[in-house]
């Protein structure tokens, strides 16, 4: 469990990561900077480069409210490609990778707690 949670967090670390270059003016987002990107995207990506950080922090930590942050910070990406799809666009593959890797979660938490009930 502890290296799944490891891995999500340097996987969101990553993300952080990028999402502060593209702000920094290191990295273009489709060919746009980030001071020429819609109001709404610019929005979502200071949102993301901070959550995701934070959840990576907390994943890596393996403490309580890292999980909390990664399942929100999942939420967000699910409502923002469903909901708002008109505004952020439909992405479906991306969406099934927030909800396998969830599932991966909640199967090795399953397993992990009944190992620990048998023991």
């Amino acid at each position: 469990m502890v290296l799944y949670l490891r891995c999500m967090a340097l996987l969101l670390l990553g993300g952080g990561i990028i999402h502060w270059a593209r702000i920094i003016g290191i990295v273009p987002w489709r060919d746009t900077w980030f001071w020429d990107m819609p109001l709404s995207w610019q929005t979502v990506t200071v949102f993301f480069a901070v959550l995701d950080l934070v959840a990576a922090i907390g994943l890596w930590l393996t403490v309580s409210w890292g999980t909390v942050m990664w399942f929100f910070r999942a939420g967000c990406q699910i409502l923002m490609h469903t909901a708002f799809a008109d505004m952020f666009g439909r992405r479906p593959y991306e969406i099934a990778f927030y909800l396998l890797t969830i599932a991966i979660y909640l199967l090795l938490l399953y397993l992990t707690e009944r190992e620990a009930r048998d023991t």
